[in-house]
C-alpha cells in the first residue's frame, strides 16, 4: 500500500532479549483515517468496558448493601421478637404475682372480719352478763329496800360513805 517507516525504541531492560524492539508503522493517508477511526473506536469500547466495569462494581455494591440491610433488619426483628416476649413472659408473672397477693389480701380481710365479728360477740355476751348482773343487783336492792321498809330498820350504810 504505502511507504514504509521503521521507529527504534530504547531498548527496555525488562524485555526479553529476543523481543524485537523495532516496530513498524504504516503511513498512508486512507489507512491514517481508518487507524483514527480505530483509535476512536477502541477508545469507545474501552470506554464502555470501563463503563460496564463500573456498572457491575456498583450493582455489586448496592447488592452487597441491601443484604447487609436484610440482614440487619432481620437480627434487629428477631430482637424485637425477643423483647416482646420477654416483656409478655414479665407482664405474666406480674399478672400472677398481683392475683396471688389480692387472693392474699381477700383471705386476711375475711381472718379480720371474722375476727372482727369474734370481738363483737364476746362484747355482746359480757354486756348481756353484765346486764343480767345489774338487773339481778337491783331486784336484789329492791327487795332488801323492801325489807327494810317491812321492818323499819334503816340500812347500816347509806351511800356507803354515810353511816349512822
Amino acid at each position: 500500500m504505502g511507504e514504509e517507516e521503521t521507529k527504534t525504541t530504547p531498548v527496555d531492560e525488562k524485555a526479553p532479549k529476543d523481543s524485537p524492539t523495532e516496530t513498524k508503522v504504516f503511513s498512508d493517508p486512507a489507512t491514517e483515517k481508518k487507524s483514527g477511526d480505530a483509535v476512536d473506536r477502541d477508545a469507545v469500547l474501552a470506554r464502555v468496558e470501563t463503563e460496564k466495569r463500573l456498572a457491575l462494581i456498583k450493582a455489586w455494591e448496592e447488592s452487597e448493601k441491601s443484604k447487609a440491610e436484610n440482614k440487619a433488619y432481620k437480627k434487629l426483628s428477631a430482637i424485637g421478637a425477643w423483647e416482646d416476649s420477654q416483656k409478655a413472659n414479665i407482664e405474666a408473672k406480674l399478672k400472677m404475682i398481683e392475683e396471688k397477693i389480692e387472693k392474699k389480701k381477700a383471705e386476711y380481710a375475711e381472718k379480720m372480719n371474722n375476727k372482727k365479728a369474734e370481738i363483737r360477740k364476746a362484747a355482746e355476751e359480757k354486756k348481756a352478763v353484765i346486764e343480767a348482773n345489774r338487773g339481778d343487783d337491783i331486784l336484789k336492792v329492791e327487795e332488801i329496800a323492801a325489807k327494810f321498809r317491812a321492818t323499819g330498820n334503816t340500812p347500816k350504810r347509806l351511800f356507803g360513805c354515810f353511816s349512822f
